[in-house]
């Protein structure tokens, strides 16, 4: 309906694609009204939304977004990084227009984008994805198939739920293909479990209904239900292309890895031909779940280059 309705207006010019991506205009205002509201866990950052793609091919340039209502539309800037913000106009408002763009449906997921001042790059302060995830979720932004949520239920209704359970699953990007992240707040340290990267490592057949379908490199879930962790908390990524290499002691391929330690319990090969392994192993003692509930295991982590040859390693205790 909102096609017709944007095809029925001679000033909008939306090139012709069968099913363009929308969101509703109204709920991401009220996304934009609850960054307000939780301005406390980033009293410095600003706002703005951003578009990412989401299948092969997309091409991400020349990107034009309007937002289109019964009588009325809106025009709407969008810089050279696909982020934009957008005005408020009590006639669009009343006809509960709808934000459109010329790429078709589901070609492209869109997210909230907060920063705050003075993070260094390479890093993101943890209050930053915590009012990301909030204002996300109260604008509708997440276009994940409900197939592959249905279990969250209510969850996929409520911000305030999806936020701050560790089963809500919001998904997080990088720009760059990453290999690990560290949490610090003060002398406080830790790495993030091998489950937190890689949108959480679904099944194949799952992926064409995951916002990280073709940025599977690059996704990740932040503890952002975890109250233990403050908001001035920092991850600290380190990418897939980053130094050091791996440790002396690592299997130089994957040959010498399956003959050293067999074959892996989750693995996972991405479009660009890299592979990461994942070896498990439960500590020596009993040791209580996790704050998510999950057993803790210790990781070694292993990632390998389209050729076989062992790029990085890593390891984490339980």
């Amino acid at each position: 309906m909102l096609l017709a309705l944007a095809l029925s207006i001679p000033t909008v010019e939306v090139p012709s694609t069968r099913s363009p991506v929308d969101k509703s205009y109204r709920k991401m205002l009220q996304g934009m009204e609850r960054f307000k509201r939780e301005h406390a866990l980033a009293p410095q950052a600003t706002l703005r939304f951003r578009l990412l793609p989401r299948q092969p091919g997309t091409a991400m340039r020349g990107i034009k977004l309007k937002v289109v209502g019964d009588t009325s539309s809106m025009d709407v800037p969008i810089g050279a990084d696909n982020s934009f913000t957008l005005d408020y106009q009590e006639l669009l408002w009343r006809e509960d227009a709808a934000v459109l763009a010329n790429r078709k449906t589901l070609s492209m997921t869109w997210r909230a984008e907060v920063r705050s001042p003075g993070v260094p790059d390479g890093m993101r302060r943890l209050g930053d994805l915590r009012l990301e995830c909030l204002v996300g979720m109260e604008a509708g932004l997440v276009s994940n198939n409900a197939q592959l949520f249905a279990w969250l239920d209510e969850f996929l209704r409520s911000p305030d739920k999806v936020c701050s359970d560790p089963h809500g699953n919001y998904l997080f990007f990088t720009e760059k293909p990453l290999f690990a992240i560290t949490l610090q707040a003060g002398e406080r340290r830790a790495t993030l479990p091998f489950h937190a990267l890689y949108a959480g490592n679904p099944p194949a057949a799952e992926m064409p209904y995951c916002d990280c379908q073709v940025l599977l490199e690059r996704s990740y879930l932040a503890p952002v239900w975890d109250r233990s962790w403050p908001d001035d908390t920092l991850l600290r990524f380190e990418y897939m292309d980053d130094p050091p290499p791996a440790s002396p002691a690592a299997p130089r391929d994957r040959n010498a890895a399956l003959a050293a330690l067999g074959p892996p319990q989750l693995s996972r090969r991405f479009d660009s031909g890299r592979e990461v392994w994942l070896y498990q192993s439960a500590p020596a003692s009993h040791l209580a779940p996790g704050p998510d509930g999950r057993p803790r295991m210790g990781e070694h982590v292993l990632l390998f280059d389209a050729d076989g040859t062992t790029l990085k390693s890593r390891q984490r205790a339980p």
